[in-house]
């Protein structure tokens, strides 16, 4: 039945969708580490072993899992932990109108179901490799390739963290392994001036604003970086232009050689 469904696909579908997974597989790791992470933290909440399956298999967010399970343990009304979980995922609006270019000849059904899955390295991945808007053979095959395998991957690992939870001792520090274990995944993601300027801009706005409500320094950081990097490419395509300007060959000034010189007698 998998393999009927499978050919049911485009052949240039299945290319992309093969060619998306194998590029997305060097960062398996950091996303087993991160959903590891996430499990053991759920586990180790208020929540009860289903709840914190349930919650891994709908909520799918693991910036908003780990925001709302203090507001959990401290019983806070439930509007302030869909607020908070909200406010924390606002960075996929954002993401979400970044694909609307590339997927907008689809019915509204199938984008909403394609952003459901959509995050955050496979959207820089799916950029870095499509920077044209349209229609495309195997575009939409190459982030399905890269969303699934994320999303199997992070719910494998965040189940086996929430059922394994009591093997992990808390002074193993398991949050700070999961954010370093991203550090070079992102340190991978930087190939231009506007990149570079972009995570320096995001790193210092989350930390001056760190201690805002409802992780909004999350959300400023994503807003400032892409203003920034939308900024740097402006000025470096300006620049560009200028080069350009600068090197093109000048008309050659038309002399008229062949004719002849006035005598000074003549001249008014």
């Amino acid at each position: 039945m998998w393999l009927r469904l499978w050919h049911r696909f485009a052949p240039a579908e299945r290319a992309g969708f093969i060619d998306g997974a194998r590029y997305f597989a060097p960062s398996l790791p950091a996303v087993f580490s991160w959903g590891l992470v996430t499990g053991v933290a759920m586990s180790k909440s208020v929540m009860t072993v289903p709840e914190a399956i349930g919650m891994s298999l709908l909520v799918y967010a693991g910036s908003a899992q780990l925001a709302v399970l203090p507001l959990f343990a401290a019983g806070l009304p439930l509007w302030t932990i869909w607020l908070t979980a909200a406010v924390v995922n606002l960075r996929f609006v954002i993401f979400s109108a970044g694909m609307q270019p590339h997927f907008s000849y689809m019915p509204l059904w199938r984008r909403t179901i394609l952003g459901s899955f959509n995050g955050d390295l496979h959207f820089v991945y799916f950029l870095q490799k499509y920077s044209t808007p349209g229609y495309e053979p195997g575009k939409e095959g190459y982030f399905w390739g890269m969303a699934l395998t994320n999303f199997c991957m992070w719910q494998l690992s965040s189940i086996i963290g929430i059922v394994l939870a009591s093997l992990f001792p808390d002074s193993w520090g398991l949050g700070l392994a999961g954010t370093m274990a991203l550090i070079p995944v992102m340190i991978a993601t930087i190939n231009s001036r506007s990149t570079l300027l972009a995570v320096v801009v995001s790193a210092v706005l989350a930390l001056l604003c760190f201690d805002l409500p409802y992780r909004l320094s999350l959300v400023v950081a994503v807003v400032g970086a892409i203003a920034a990097g939308m900024a740097s490419d402006d000025l470096a395509a300006r620049a560009a232009l200028r080069g350009i300007r600068r090197r093109k060959p000048k008309a050659p000034e038309v002399t008229n050689a062949a004719a002849p010189e006035t005598p000074p007698g003549d001249r008014a």
